[in-house]
């Protein structure tokens, strides 16, 4: 009898599975910390014999190369990705013994990348489980758009062929078992739901539903941006990374600190955002290590700025440091614990900025204050309705964007308050008085706002 077992990576919207028999299994899109999936197989007392790639990932950095030599198991890798390390290349129709009767076949599915391959677990011979990687997914696709901008289109039109394979080659009952689709932004758009079946999405994903034309037409439409530090994962998988390390960061002082700070370098609190406005180093920036940590932070940094992490315990920091190691941001250069009093040389270094909501705002614009209000969200998410007379940076822009908010006290918003705490401490160490406003975008109506929907999307 199979079983398949997931290892959710949530901050980053993906999944990666382990699956086998009584004895051996295969681990599908390994992460990065590869202890977890060691301790999948220890409890599950079966040896590891294969790792397997659907596509080289421009999301994040696999753990596939070093769970292969530390397990001794043969690396499964698409044939056309071009790579730097020795692995078993799997062209389509190829197939990898499992278990005693259970077999692992390739199916060519490109889309989300030229090169990307399903594979189909099958137990004496039938199908039972598809593992889709970035092509199938819950009600969507992966986005083509991740590889080459001229390859875009063409990568579309293959994703709805490859949708159409998996849905003719396979029976009703299967379940689909992507890699992406909760969270990540290589889903094309939101996924819905948690699991799903071929049969179910023979009936509702556009790419079984829809013509190519206008499914092409629709997907290219609805693009969001992309993370810019994508671009570095995908070179990162290709050379192969080495094994991680996760032992702790050294621990910097409160000197240590403000000679950081001084020297153009990041220090992140990881504390929650209400207490990162209560009170904080003066200068550092806030992202929640509850929030979409790697996703944000890496999105925001100068790719290699050396980092100090901050939290008031060290599970936080450690946490942090795995959550961060998966895209690529391996060892962060020091950090501390305690709270804002610890980690400055002098009470005058502290800061702290208001925090409001919808209400608030309107409250402020009845009295005649006026405000800047800020809106951090993307373009995407704007053009589904914004606040009459806002500004609009999205906040993975804000960095290199900043005197371009203009004069006066700032209300930044975005869609429920975590991105908002991001952009006004990005403000607040650039000196501008700031409010964060912590709210659901959905309570700006209500709090008697009136909303627009944008010609465009700045």
């Amino acid at each position: 009898m199979y079983f398949v077992d997931t290892i959710e990576t949530a901050g980053l919207g993906n999944r990666s599975y382990l699956a086998g028999g009584p004895l051996t299994a295969a681990v599908v899109d390994p992460p990065r910390d590869i202890d977890r999936v060691i301790e999948a197989a220890a409890r599950r007392g079966v040896r590891i014999t294969l790792v397997v790639e659907t596509h080289l990932h421009n999301d994040y950095v696999t753990g596939g190369l070093d769970l292969a030599r530390l397990t001794g198991a043969r690396y499964l890798v698409p044939a056309a990705a071009e790579v730097s390390f020795s692995r078993v290349p799997v062209a389509d129709g190829d197939s990898a013994q499992v278990d005693d009767g259970l077999v692992l076949r390739a199916l060519a599915t490109p889309g989300h990348t030229p090169h990307h391959t399903s594979y189909v677990l099958e137990e004496d011979g039938h199908p039972v489980a598809a593992f889709t990687g970035g092509s199938l997914l819950i009600g969507t696709v992966g986005r083509p758009d991740l590889v080459e901008p001229r390859l875009t289109a063409q990568l579309a039109r293959a994703q709805h062929a490859s949708a159409h394979r998996l849905a003719d080659e396979l029976e009703d009952a299967v379940p689909v078992l992507p890699t992406h689709g909760f969270g990540s932004f290589c889903s094309s758009s939101q996924a819905a739901g948690t699991a799903t079946t071929i049969g179910n999405e023979r009936r509702h994903n556009a790419a079984l539903v829809q013509d190519v034309d206008t499914f092409v037409a629709e997907l290219l439409a609805g693009l969001d941006d992309i993370p810019a530090y994508y671009a570095h994962m995908g070179p990162a998988n290709a050379a192969g990374p080495g094994p991680l390390d996760l032992t702790p960061p050294r621990t910097a002082d409160a000197e240590e600190i403000s000679r950081r700070l001084a020297a153009g370098e990041w220090v992140v609190d990881l504390r929650n955002r209400v207490a990162f406005a209560e009170g904080h180093v003066a200068g550092s920036f806030n992202f929640e290590g509850e929030g979409q940590l790697a996703t944000y932070l890496a999105w925001l940094i100068p790719w290699g700025k050396p980092v100090t992490l901050l939290s008031d315990t060290a599970a936080g920091i450690a946490a942090a440091q795995r959550e961060l190691s998966r895209v690529g941001m391996e060892r962060p250069v020091a950090a501390a614990t305690g709270g804002p009093e610890d980690w400055v040389p002098s009470p005058e270094q502290l800061r702290s900025f208001r925090r409001s909501d919808f209400a608030g705002l309107a409250a402020a614009r009845a009295r005649g204050e006026d405000p800047v209000v800020l809106d951090v969200r993307r373009a995407a998410e704007r053009e589904r309705g914004a606040i009459t007379g806002t500004v609009h940076i999205p906040v993975h822009e804000l960095p290199r964007r900043l005197d371009e908010v203009p004069p006066g006290v700032v209300w930044v918003h975005c869609a429920g308050g975590m991105r908002a705490a991001i952009a006004a401490s990005l403000l607040d160490a650039a000196g501008r008085e700031v409010v964060a406003v912590d709210d659901g975008f959905d309570a700006a109506a209500a709090a008697g706002l009136s909303l627009t929907v944008p010609a465009s999307a700045s």
